[in-house]
Protein backbone atom coordinates (compact mmCIF):
# COMPACT_ATOMS: atom_id res chain seq x y z
CA UNK A 1 0.00 0.00 0.00
CA UNK A 2 1.58 3.60 -1.10
CA UNK A 3 1.51 6.19 1.91
CA UNK A 4 3.00 9.53 2.41
CA UNK A 5 4.94 9.50 5.42
CA UNK A 6 6.63 11.60 7.61
CA UNK A 7 9.61 9.12 8.49
CA UNK A 8 12.56 11.77 10.05
CA UNK A 9 12.38 14.78 11.57
CA UNK A 10 13.09 18.11 9.75
CA UNK A 11 11.88 18.70 6.34
CA UNK A 12 10.92 16.31 3.87
CA UNK A 13 7.92 13.24 3.39
CA UNK A 14 8.23 10.15 1.45
CA UNK A 15 5.99 8.08 -0.59
CA UNK A 16 6.81 4.11 0.73
CA UNK A 17 4.67 1.33 -0.06
CA UNK A 18 3.69 -0.31 3.74
CA UNK A 19 2.38 -3.12 4.84
CA UNK A 20 -1.07 -2.91 5.95
CA UNK A 21 -3.16 -5.34 8.74
CA UNK A 22 -6.63 -5.74 7.87
CA UNK A 23 -7.96 -6.63 11.07
CA UNK A 24 -9.28 -3.45 13.05
CA UNK A 25 -8.95 -3.07 16.76
CA UNK A 26 -12.31 -3.80 18.74
CA UNK A 27 -12.83 -0.07 18.79
CA UNK A 28 -11.82 1.10 15.22
CA UNK A 29 -12.59 0.77 11.81
CA UNK A 30 -10.57 0.27 8.28
CA UNK A 31 -11.44 2.99 5.68
CA UNK A 32 -10.95 3.17 2.22
CA UNK A 33 -9.52 6.50 1.44
CA UNK A 34 -10.95 7.92 -1.20
CA UNK A 35 -10.20 11.86 -0.53
CA UNK A 36 -7.50 13.54 1.53
CA UNK A 37 -7.16 17.49 1.52
CA UNK A 38 -3.17 18.91 1.72
CA UNK A 39 -3.72 21.12 4.86
CA UNK A 40 -1.70 24.20 6.41
CA UNK A 41 -1.13 21.63 9.39
CA UNK A 42 0.58 19.31 6.44
CA UNK A 43 2.83 21.59 5.28
CA UNK A 44 3.88 22.94 8.58
CA UNK A 45 5.02 18.95 9.46
CA UNK A 46 6.65 18.75 5.35
CA UNK A 47 8.94 21.23 6.31
CA UNK A 48 9.72 20.31 9.78
CA UNK A 49 8.72 23.76 11.73
CA UNK A 50 9.23 24.33 15.36
CA UNK A 51 5.73 24.45 15.72
CA UNK A 52 5.41 20.87 14.71
CA UNK A 53 8.40 19.00 16.95
CA UNK A 54 6.12 17.06 19.29
CA UNK A 55 5.58 14.65 15.63
CA UNK A 56 8.94 13.37 16.44
CA UNK A 57 8.07 11.01 19.13
CA UNK A 58 5.71 9.50 16.68
CA UNK A 59 7.61 8.99 14.06
CA UNK A 60 7.19 7.39 11.17
CA UNK A 61 3.30 8.40 10.20
CA UNK A 62 1.35 8.76 7.64
CA UNK A 63 0.40 12.59 7.09
CA UNK A 64 -3.44 13.44 6.18
CA UNK A 65 -6.21 14.14 8.32
CA UNK A 66 -8.73 15.60 6.09
CA UNK A 67 -10.28 12.94 4.66
CA UNK A 68 -13.24 11.19 3.40
CA UNK A 69 -13.84 7.12 2.59
CA UNK A 70 -15.85 4.42 2.66
CA UNK A 71 -16.27 1.80 5.46
CA UNK A 72 -14.32 -1.84 4.71
CA UNK A 73 -14.13 -3.77 7.98
CA UNK A 74 -14.89 -2.61 11.64
CA UNK A 75 -13.95 -3.70 15.13
CA UNK A 76 -16.06 -6.16 17.75
CA UNK A 77 -17.53 -3.19 19.77
CA UNK A 78 -18.03 -0.68 17.42
CA UNK A 79 -20.11 -2.83 15.26
CA UNK A 80 -22.57 -3.36 18.32
CA UNK A 81 -25.72 -0.98 18.45
CA UNK A 82 -28.28 -0.25 16.09
CA UNK A 83 -26.39 3.13 15.16
CA UNK A 84 -22.99 1.55 14.71
CA UNK A 85 -21.56 1.93 11.05
CA UNK A 86 -21.40 -0.94 8.60
CA UNK A 87 -19.45 -1.90 5.61
CA UNK A 88 -20.06 0.73 1.98
CA UNK A 89 -20.77 3.59 4.72
CA UNK A 90 -19.47 6.65 3.80
CA UNK A 91 -17.75 8.67 6.08
CA UNK A 92 -16.08 11.60 7.07
CA UNK A 93 -12.91 11.85 9.56
CA UNK A 94 -13.18 13.60 12.61
CA UNK A 95 -9.15 13.88 13.39
CA UNK A 96 -8.95 14.48 17.09
CA UNK A 97 -8.94 11.47 19.39
CA UNK A 98 -9.49 12.42 23.18
CA UNK A 99 -8.82 9.92 26.19
CA UNK A 100 -12.45 10.26 27.74
CA UNK A 101 -10.21 10.12 31.33
CA UNK A 102 -9.13 13.78 32.16
CA UNK A 103 -11.55 16.38 33.62
CA UNK A 104 -12.13 18.21 30.53
CA UNK A 105 -13.34 14.63 28.95
CA UNK A 106 -15.32 13.98 32.41
CA UNK A 107 -17.44 17.27 31.87
CA UNK A 108 -17.52 16.77 28.10
CA UNK A 109 -15.86 19.37 26.87
CA UNK A 110 -13.90 17.11 24.89
CA UNK A 111 -12.18 19.71 22.61
CA UNK A 112 -10.11 21.04 25.84
CA UNK A 113 -8.94 17.09 26.20
CA UNK A 114 -5.47 17.02 27.86
CA UNK A 115 -4.28 14.52 26.22
CA UNK A 116 -6.10 14.88 22.76
CA UNK A 117 -4.20 13.13 19.34
CA UNK A 118 -4.50 13.87 16.43
CA UNK A 119 -5.11 11.52 13.48
CA UNK A 120 -2.60 12.45 10.70
CA UNK A 121 -0.16 14.15 13.27
CA UNK A 122 0.31 11.83 16.65
CA UNK A 123 -1.09 8.46 14.82
CA UNK A 124 -1.29 7.50 10.74
CA UNK A 125 -3.55 9.31 8.49
CA UNK A 126 -5.25 9.48 5.70
CA UNK A 127 -2.40 10.06 2.70
CA UNK A 128 -2.54 6.04 2.07
CA UNK A 129 -5.01 3.98 0.55
CA UNK A 130 -6.52 2.16 3.83
CA UNK A 131 -6.20 3.76 7.12
CA UNK A 132 -7.62 2.34 10.71
CA UNK A 133 -9.27 5.10 13.01
CA UNK A 134 -11.56 4.86 16.16
CA UNK A 135 -15.08 4.57 15.79
CA UNK A 136 -15.87 7.71 17.09
CA UNK A 137 -13.95 9.38 15.17
CA UNK A 138 -16.20 9.07 11.87
CA UNK A 139 -19.43 10.69 10.90
CA UNK A 140 -21.79 9.37 8.54
CA UNK A 141 -22.24 11.27 5.48
CA UNK A 142 -25.52 12.18 3.65
CA UNK A 143 -26.01 10.32 0.44
CA UNK A 144 -25.47 12.12 -2.40
CA UNK A 145 -22.03 13.95 -1.27
CA UNK A 146 -19.42 13.24 -2.97
CA UNK A 147 -15.96 12.51 -1.17
CA UNK A 148 -13.62 15.05 -1.99
CA UNK A 149 -16.25 17.75 -1.42
CA UNK A 150 -17.15 15.99 2.18
CA UNK A 151 -12.83 16.05 2.82
CA UNK A 152 -13.47 19.40 3.03
CA UNK A 153 -15.27 19.14 6.41
CA UNK A 154 -12.15 19.59 8.38
CA UNK A 155 -11.15 23.10 7.58
CA UNK A 156 -15.06 23.93 6.99
CA UNK A 157 -15.48 22.49 11.23
CA UNK A 158 -12.14 24.69 12.24
CA UNK A 159 -13.38 27.67 10.13
CA UNK A 160 -17.10 27.50 11.64
CA UNK A 161 -15.51 26.82 15.26
CA UNK A 162 -13.03 30.15 14.65
CA UNK A 163 -16.70 32.29 13.66
CA UNK A 164 -18.35 30.64 16.82
CA UNK A 165 -15.37 31.78 19.50
CA UNK A 166 -15.80 35.25 17.96
CA UNK A 167 -18.77 35.36 19.28
CA UNK A 168 -20.56 36.18 15.69
CA UNK A 169 -24.36 33.81 15.52
CA UNK A 170 -26.08 36.41 14.14
CA UNK A 171 -26.43 40.27 13.56
CA UNK A 172 -29.94 40.34 13.90
CA UNK A 173 -30.62 41.99 17.24
CA UNK A 174 -27.34 42.66 18.08
CA UNK A 175 -27.40 46.05 19.55
CA UNK A 176 -24.63 47.54 17.08
CA UNK A 177 -25.80 46.45 14.48
CA UNK A 178 -24.78 44.30 11.53
CA UNK A 179 -20.96 43.41 12.88
CA UNK A 180 -18.15 44.53 10.79
CA UNK A 181 -15.87 41.39 10.22
CA UNK A 182 -12.15 41.67 8.71
CA UNK A 183 -11.18 37.92 7.73
CA UNK A 184 -6.97 38.38 7.65
CA UNK A 185 -5.56 35.41 5.20
CA UNK A 186 -7.15 33.97 1.74
CA UNK A 187 -6.49 30.00 2.19
CA UNK A 188 -8.77 27.53 2.86
CA UNK A 189 -9.58 28.44 6.75
CA UNK A 190 -10.10 32.00 5.57
CA UNK A 191 -12.72 31.31 3.31
CA UNK A 192 -14.44 29.13 5.34
CA UNK A 193 -14.77 31.71 7.66
CA UNK A 194 -15.83 34.48 6.11
CA UNK A 195 -18.41 32.09 3.96
CA UNK A 196 -19.97 31.44 7.40
CA UNK A 197 -19.42 34.81 8.58
CA UNK A 198 -21.30 36.29 5.57
CA UNK A 199 -23.95 33.35 6.08
CA UNK A 200 -24.54 34.87 9.30
CA UNK A 201 -25.27 38.76 8.28
CA UNK A 202 -21.65 39.76 9.26
CA UNK A 203 -20.57 42.58 6.73
CA UNK A 204 -16.94 40.94 5.20
CA UNK A 205 -13.90 41.79 3.98
CA UNK A 206 -11.30 39.18 3.24
CA UNK A 207 -7.71 40.61 2.90
CA UNK A 208 -4.85 39.07 1.32
CA UNK A 209 -1.18 39.64 -0.18
CA UNK A 210 -0.78 39.27 -3.55
CA UNK A 211 -3.77 36.98 -3.86
CA UNK A 212 -5.52 38.22 -7.05
CA UNK A 213 -6.60 34.35 -7.98
CA UNK A 214 -8.39 33.64 -4.86
CA UNK A 215 -9.93 36.57 -4.06
CA UNK A 216 -11.24 37.08 -7.55
CA UNK A 217 -12.56 33.41 -6.53
CA UNK A 218 -13.90 34.78 -3.02
CA UNK A 219 -16.04 37.40 -5.20
CA UNK A 220 -17.14 34.81 -6.96
CA UNK A 221 -18.45 33.27 -4.28
CA UNK A 222 -20.06 36.02 -2.37
CA UNK A 223 -17.47 38.01 -0.63
CA UNK A 224 -18.00 41.15 -2.15
CA UNK A 225 -15.52 43.39 -0.06
CA UNK A 226 -11.79 42.19 -0.14
CA UNK A 227 -8.62 43.58 -0.87
CA UNK A 228 -4.91 42.70 -1.60
CA UNK A 229 -2.48 44.15 0.83
CA UNK A 230 0.03 44.52 -1.78
CA UNK A 231 -1.95 47.48 -3.19
CA UNK A 232 -3.44 49.25 -0.49
CA UNK A 233 -2.80 49.49 3.59
CA UNK A 234 -5.18 47.60 5.72
CA UNK A 235 -5.38 51.08 7.74
CA UNK A 236 -6.90 52.65 3.91
CA UNK A 237 -8.93 49.49 3.05
CA UNK A 238 -10.63 49.09 6.40
CA UNK A 239 -11.11 52.92 6.35
CA UNK A 240 -12.42 52.75 2.80
CA UNK A 241 -14.85 49.83 3.53
CA UNK A 242 -16.19 50.16 6.55
CA UNK A 243 -15.55 53.43 7.85
CA UNK A 244 -14.00 52.84 10.76
CA UNK A 245 -12.67 49.64 13.07
CA UNK A 246 -14.09 46.16 12.23
CA UNK A 247 -15.72 44.66 15.46
CA UNK A 248 -14.16 41.36 14.82
CA UNK A 249 -10.99 40.39 13.14
CA UNK A 250 -10.39 36.66 12.61
CA UNK A 251 -6.76 35.90 11.67
CA UNK A 252 -5.71 32.87 9.25
CA UNK A 253 -2.43 33.83 7.91
CA UNK A 254 0.15 31.75 10.30
CA UNK A 255 2.03 35.15 9.57
CA UNK A 256 2.78 36.98 13.83
CA UNK A 257 2.88 40.03 12.24
CA UNK A 258 -0.76 39.71 11.25
CA UNK A 259 -1.72 39.35 14.81
CA UNK A 260 -0.36 42.89 15.57
CA UNK A 261 -1.47 44.54 12.61
CA UNK A 262 -4.82 42.96 13.46
CA UNK A 263 -5.13 44.29 17.10
CA UNK A 264 -3.88 47.86 16.08
CA UNK A 265 -7.21 47.88 13.55
CA UNK A 266 -9.80 46.62 16.23
CA UNK A 267 -11.93 49.10 17.40
CA UNK A 268 -12.10 49.43 20.72
CA UNK A 269 -13.92 46.37 23.00
CA UNK A 270 -13.82 44.48 19.74
CA UNK A 271 -12.32 40.87 19.46
CA UNK A 272 -9.58 39.34 17.59
CA UNK A 273 -9.78 35.58 16.83
CA UNK A 274 -6.12 33.95 16.16
CA UNK A 275 -6.61 30.78 14.41
CA UNK A 276 -3.36 30.31 12.47
CA UNK A 277 -0.68 28.57 12.98
CA UNK A 278 2.61 30.51 13.79
CA UNK A 279 5.85 28.74 13.21
CA UNK A 280 7.81 32.50 14.92
CA UNK A 281 7.33 34.24 18.18
CA UNK A 282 5.19 37.63 18.53
CA UNK A 283 5.73 40.94 19.79
CA UNK A 284 2.87 42.64 20.58
CA UNK A 285 1.85 46.13 22.00
CA UNK A 286 -0.63 44.71 25.33
CA UNK A 287 -1.39 48.20 26.03
CA UNK A 288 -3.56 48.22 22.92
CA UNK A 289 -5.55 45.44 24.11
CA UNK A 290 -5.92 46.78 27.65
CA UNK A 291 -6.46 50.56 26.67
CA UNK A 292 -8.40 49.26 23.87
CA UNK A 293 -10.77 46.67 25.97
CA UNK A 294 -9.98 44.64 23.36
CA UNK A 295 -10.35 40.53 23.59
CA UNK A 296 -7.93 37.93 22.01
CA UNK A 297 -9.36 34.88 21.84
CA UNK A 298 -6.96 31.94 20.20
CA UNK A 299 -9.28 29.11 18.13
CA UNK A 300 -8.10 25.67 17.26
CA UNK A 301 -9.36 22.42 15.94
CA UNK A 302 -13.05 21.96 16.23
CA UNK A 303 -15.99 19.85 17.94
CA UNK A 304 -18.41 17.17 16.43
CA UNK A 305 -21.18 20.39 16.45
CA UNK A 306 -18.88 22.38 13.86
CA UNK A 307 -18.37 18.81 11.85
CA UNK A 308 -21.91 18.43 12.17
CA UNK A 309 -22.60 22.28 10.97
CA UNK A 310 -19.98 21.36 8.03
CA UNK A 311 -21.30 18.30 6.57
CA UNK A 312 -25.12 19.93 6.19
CA UNK A 313 -23.31 22.79 4.61
CA UNK A 314 -21.48 21.16 2.14
CA UNK A 315 -24.54 19.03 1.22
CA UNK A 316 -26.38 22.35 1.09
CA UNK A 317 -23.79 23.76 -1.46
CA UNK A 318 -21.95 21.44 -3.30
CA UNK A 319 -20.97 22.98 -5.85
CA UNK A 320 -20.23 26.58 -4.27
CA UNK A 321 -17.81 24.82 -1.59
CA UNK A 322 -16.40 22.58 -4.19
CA UNK A 323 -14.79 25.02 -5.63
CA UNK A 324 -12.48 25.67 -3.31
CA UNK A 325 -10.98 22.51 -4.70
CA UNK A 326 -8.88 23.83 -7.43
CA UNK A 327 -6.52 20.92 -7.81
CA UNK A 328 -7.31 17.00 -7.65
CA UNK A 329 -4.59 14.77 -7.63
CA UNK A 330 -3.57 10.47 -7.06
CA UNK A 331 -1.24 9.97 -4.50
CA UNK A 332 1.53 9.49 -6.58
CA UNK A 333 1.74 13.15 -7.44
CA UNK A 334 1.81 14.37 -3.82
CA UNK A 335 4.71 15.81 -4.07
CA UNK A 336 3.84 17.86 -6.83
CA UNK A 337 0.47 18.79 -4.67
CA UNK A 338 2.32 19.93 -1.59
CA UNK A 339 4.91 22.29 -3.90
CA UNK A 340 1.22 23.82 -5.39
CA UNK A 341 -0.12 24.34 -1.90
CA UNK A 342 3.43 25.98 -0.46
CA UNK A 343 3.55 28.24 -3.29
CA UNK A 344 0.13 29.39 -3.15
CA UNK A 345 -0.91 28.07 -6.64
CA UNK A 346 -3.77 26.30 -5.06
CA UNK A 347 -6.76 26.79 -2.91
CA UNK A 348 -7.26 23.41 -1.48
CA UNK A 349 -5.14 20.19 -3.17
CA UNK A 350 -7.17 17.16 -2.50
CA UNK A 351 -5.08 13.70 -2.77
CA UNK A 352 -6.84 10.58 -3.98
CA UNK A 353 -5.21 7.65 -2.43
CA UNK A 354 -7.63 4.99 -3.11
CA UNK A 355 -7.81 5.92 -6.95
Amino acid sequence: MLALQKCIPGQGADLINLAFVDVPAADEIIVSVEACGICGSDLHAWSGDSAYDFMRLYLPLTLGHEFAGTVLAIGADAAAGPDALRPGDNIVCLPTVTCGDCVACHEGHYSACANRRVIGLHRDGGFAAKVRIPAANALRLPAGLAHDIAALAEPLAVSINAVNTSGLVSSEGNERGRRRVLVLGPGPIGFGIALVAASRGADVMLAGFRDGPRLTLARELGIARTVDLADETLTDAVARHFGQGPDIVLEATGRPSSVAEGLAILRSEGVLVVVGIHDAPLTLDINQLVRGKKQMRGSHDSTRACFQEAVARLAAEPDRYGRMITHRLPLERASEGFALARDRSALKVMLHPAS
